[in-house]
């Protein structure tokens, strides 16, 4: 059985840094193809950082700001966020997708402050 279990996130001022971690349990985070998505109220959840064995991808928002990285002995995937802006604030969810299905961390909150 998959499960992503997320930590990190916060309260932090803008120009600020937080990070996160999503670590994978039930299979190896390499047959994955990771990536981060945020979400604010009344919203859809959008894209922000994705992580293949092809490379790293981001947002144009947060190019720049943000790294997406994973450690396979910790089967873990890390988004780093720095120069925080107060419209990054939303719910951060990871998630992981297989072959046959997709599955998803817990959410955190991040709220930036100005």
């Amino acid at each position: 059985q998959v499960q992503l279990v997320q930590s990190g996130g916060g309260l932090v001022q803008a120009g600020g840094s937080l990070g996160l971690s999503c670590e994978v349990s039930g299979r190896a985070i390499s047959s994955f193809r990771m990536a981060w998505y945020r979400q604010t109220p009344g919203k859809e959840r959008d894209f922000v950082a994705g992580i293949s064995p092809g490379g790293t991808y981001y947002v144009e928002a947060v190019k720049g700001r943000f790294t997406i990285s994973v450690d396979n002995a910790k089967n873990t995937m890390f988004l780093q966020m720095n120069a925080l802006k107060p419209e990054d604030t939303a719910v951060y969810y990871c998630t992981a997708a297989g072959n046959s299905a997709d599955y998803w961390g817990q959410g955190t909150q991040v709220t930036v402050s100005s």
